[in-house]
């Protein structure tokens, strides 16, 4: 069951850049492929980069966005079924190629990943400064409830 609602999950985050831009028949490919891209981030990526990630979240928010927002420059094109892009200030519909529109679509992924680990490296300094990110080894081994709360969470 968890399977099956994780390969929901990643077909709707990986529709998610695309919903507006891509035809059905593109919204059902890239939603297969996202289920299989996402399987492959929570089970073989995670374990090739040694991830600590116990509800699979980079494996299928982060992989599925990322592969959502490539195929949106694949099947925003009227030859795949999608609706090009609307240029508001002549009044009409943009038909760009396969290739220019998957290449702007993989600089804005590229410009999100540096931004968010550059923030996220920011931020992650700051709370290591200031609190720390983890707790005492002793602590860890006592068990959290009884170092932090004073009481036990389980009786056994």
């Amino acid at each position: 069951m968890l399977g099956a609602i994780s390969g929901a999950v990643a077909g709707l985050v990986a529709i998610t850049p695309a919903c507006g831009w891509v035809g059905v028949s593109g919204g059902l490919v890239i939603g297969a492929l996202a289920g299989f891209a996402c399987f492959w981030g929570v089970t073989g990526l995670k374990k090739l980069l040694g991830a600590d990630d116990a509800l699979d979240v980079f494996g299928i928010h982060g992989i599925g966005g990322i592969l959502g927002a490539l195929l949106t420059g694949a099947f925003n094109t009227w030859s795949m079924g999608g609706t090009g892009i609307v240029d508001y200030v002549n009044n009409t519909i943009v038909d760009t190629t396969i290739s220019g529109q998957v290449w702007v679509q993989a600089q804005a992924v590229l410009t999100t990943i540096i931004w968010s680990g550059v923030v996220a490296f920011v931020c992650y300094k700051i709370v290591d400064m200031t609190i720390g990110l983890r707790v005492k080894e002793e602590d860890e081994r006592e068990g959290l409830d009884t170092a932090t709360h004073g009481e036990r969470a389980y009786n056994f």
